[in-house]
């Protein structure tokens, strides 16, 4: 099976400029491939660029140097490194999800129709997109009188919860990974890594980073060991 991500020469550095141009290595030369429902396991100390790398993936840094050949649904295969602006926004709205440590909140919108929203925006029906919202709300236990209210005012393991949700609703073809269980409670946590299974069994690729490294060796199909710059 064709490589869905094949990763040559990545590397992230950055410039100080408020330190004379101070220049700060976060990593160097990454290399891998992973494939349709693979897992791919980041493991390496702090300060190895772990969190670096799954940005340059999603395009939140762009890399110093290095390709990220990334295939399409409709085979097309394009470098995620040089893409435009643009394309990089259609792929975030159709095929790649990302779930991070923190939540962006949007201010005076319902967390329910931010969820179905993701959905609408890709052209399914809304009362379907609003039936999957539900049916994930409740699966990772978003108390009910919480659906239509915004999540500023949600505690960091809610917002972490809701924050797999807007990741996993849509079903994404590549999904990245920085520790998205880090601030759940034991059964959220378990819930989320059961949906994050399911997911893969579907055929989502995943990249992904755990603190917990016996759950990390539990999905991962691969590992890339990262080590500090």
């Amino acid at each position: 099976m064709p490589a869905m991500m094949n990763c040559q020469g990545l590397s992230k550095a950055f410039v100080m400029h408020t330190r004379g141009g101070t220049r700060i290595q976060a990593f160097h030369d990454v290399s891998f491939t992973v494939s349709e429902g693979e897992f791919l396991g980041v493991s390496g100390p702090s300060g190895a660029g772990k969190s670096s790398l799954l940005k340059c993936l999603y395009r939140t840094y762009l890399p110093t140097a290095g390709s990220i050949m990334y295939r399409d649904s409709d085979a097309q295969t394009r470098d995620l490194a040089r893409a435009p602006e643009q394309a990089i926004l259609r792929l975030r709205r159709q095929e790649i999800g990302y779930i991070s440590q923190f939540f962006p909140v949007l201010p005076r919108v319902s967390e329910m129709d931010t969820i179905a929203n993701s959905m609408v925006m890709r052209g399914l029906p809304r009362e379907a997109s609003l039936q999957r919202a539900r049916e994930l709300l409740e699966r990772l236990a978003i108390p009910r009188p919480l659906w239509d209210l915004s999540p500023s005012t949600f505690s960091g393991g809610e917002k972490q919860r809701i924050n797999i949700i807007h990741a996993v609703i849509a079903r994404p073809r590549l999904l990245l990974l920085d520790e998205p269980t880090a601030s759940l409670d034991a059964a959220s946590a378990r819930e989320a890594v059961s949906l994050i299974r399911e997911l893969k069994k579907e055929g989502t690729a995943m990249i992904g980073i755990f603190h917990d490294r016996a759950l990390l060796m539990s999905l991962s199909d691969q590992v890339l060991a990262m080590e500090a710059a």
